[in-house]
């Protein structure tokens, strides 16, 4: 048995459940493609699902996918993933359907099980794999969102947590492998001049931002079911604001990391209906699925408050929506200003203090805001940025990463139990007492009430992707 350099076996199959769906269409044969580019995938790829098709439609759908995703660019590598693939169509109800997937595993002794189906049927097949014998040395790898509140996580932890060993589970958020994600821990961790200023003594307020310049995109039932604070704040935004709080990990490893993170959702104070602003956008009611008189927000800003000693006192504000001004991720660390103003021009009142920026996507970046004089022999100056990053070229696509760290065992990108179940614990009292909605334009940035949520300790810092200077 070939083992890694920490002696965990590898996965010697993947079976993709929901083989059929749009996820696996658009992002994860794609990624697998990837993958038998690098060489990294060489095993049995089992697709599961209840559509007859035969293996050569399944092969065409994969062939689809890959071609949307972009241009195919190795022809023998792209035959060598078709011939990998293997199809099991049937019920996940049914003890049949695992039967026959544990048929067509063959001799894969340690299969990474991935469940690309909707939350409601993640217990179902967890409970069917224990059921069929086919969780011995296997892994399971589950979609967000895992849970809709807390009460459903902890529902499903036990349910996979009596099948499958804690480590053998894998909640994936896509967000945690992107590049631009990964760096926010590299750069707070391999640089020693920010921890002096990193804490409540400098820092004036965290913002967050994640917005999409698109609606739902007739996703519209399955908004009705999750809305913004479930599909993107909860998870997303929440392993971000992790990432920035968390203090440093007491040794290498992915186990410390994950510990430290923890720590910041069980820090985080639980929201009250006056922390969340919540708008859903004008026209949304009028797409497919969605209640005429829907209350459901396509749009959710709010404070955010983490009590522990570094961060006492800092207000953290995280915004999300659809059909705002632009597609973007930034974060925006904000330093309070020197103690005495030497300088008319650098009051506050005239902009932002120094601050450092985050750009998540659609490019990555970091930038530090520092004021700098004017030539002259007037003591005036003008705030300029000094760009640390930029985007860096051959990139791997997050899907494509996770699932390859995934088969090899490494928990790394991924998120465990007890953080899971202490973010649901922060959103809890605000899902179903809270405000209702407020409707905005399209292509603007949101309702104005969220300007007034953070109006107490200044504005919104809106990305504005035409206006970069590099």
């Amino acid at each position: 048995m070939k083992k890694t350099k920490d002696g965990i076996a590898p996965s010697d199959a993947l079976v993709l459940f929901g083989v059929s769906g749009d996820l696996a269409h658009k992002k994860i044969f794609p990624a697998l493609y990837a993958m038998t580019k690098q060489g990294v995938l060489k095993t049995p790829v089992v697709g599961v699902a209840s559509s007859k098709w035969s293996l050569a439609q399944l092969r065409e759908h994969a062939e689809d996918g890959i071609r949307k995703a972009g241009p195919i660019d190795d022809r023998p590598a792209l035959d060598r993933l078709l011939s990998l693939l293997r199809y099991v169509a049937g019920d996940y109800k049914d003890p049949a359907t695992f039967n026959a997937l544990k048929k067509a595993l063959d001799e894969a002794r340690r299969p990474a099980h991935y469940l690309a189906i909707p939350p409601a049927l993640f217990a179902t097949v967890i409970q069917g794999l224990g059921a069929a014998g086919l969780v011995d040395q296997a892994r399971v790898i589950v979609e967000k969102p895992f849970g809709r509140d807390l009460a459903s996580a902890r529902e499903l932890n036990r349910i996979a947590r009596s099948v499958f060993p804690e480590d053998s589970v894998f909640r994936i958020d896509h967000y945690l492998g992107k590049e631009a994600i990964m760096n926010i821990l590299y750069f707070r961790f391999a640089n020693s001049f920010l921890e002096p200023i990193w804490n409540r003594n400098y820092v004036a307020r965290v913002q967050i931002t994640l917005s999409e310049d698109f609606g739902v995109n007739r996703r519209g039932a399955f908004y009705e079911s999750a809305g913004c604070l479930r599909d993107v704040i909860q998870n997303h935004l929440f392993q971000i604001v992790a990432l920035l709080a968390m203090e440093p990990p007491a040794y290498q490893g992915f186990g410390a990391v994950h510990c430290e993170k923890a720590k910041v959702f069980q820090a985080m104070r639980p929201l009250q209906a006056d922390d969340v602003v919540r708008g859903q956008y004008a026209g949304y009611r009028k797409e497919p699925g969605v209640a005429k008189d829907s209350d459901v927000e396509t749009f959710c800003a709010l404070r955010l408050f983490i009590d522990s000693w570094r961060w006492e006192g800092v207000p953290w504000y995280l915004r999300s929506g659809k059909y705002l001004a632009e597609t973007a991720a930034e974060v925006l660390v904000e330093l309070k200003p020197p103690p005495q103003m030497l300088f008319d021009d650098s009051a506050p009142i005239s902009g932002r203090a120094n601050y450092l920026r985050f750009r998540l996507s659609p490019n990555s970046a970091v930038a530090l805001a520092a004021r700098v004089k004017r030539a002259g022999k007037e003591f005036v100056g003008d705030q300029a940025e000094l760009y640390l990053l930029d985007e860096q070229p051959g990139e791997e696509a997050p899907y494509a990463r996770l699932l390859r760290n995934a088969m090899a065992g490494d928990g790394s990108l991924f998120t465990r139990e007890d953080a899971i179940e202490a973010a649901w614990a922060v959103v809890d009292p605000v899902l179903k007492t809270h405000h209702r909605s407020h409707p905005y334009k399209p292509g603007s940035w949101g309702p104005k009430q969220a300007d007034a949520l953070i109006a107490p300790n200044g504005s919104w810092h809106n990305p504005i992707l035409a206006k970069t200077t590099k």
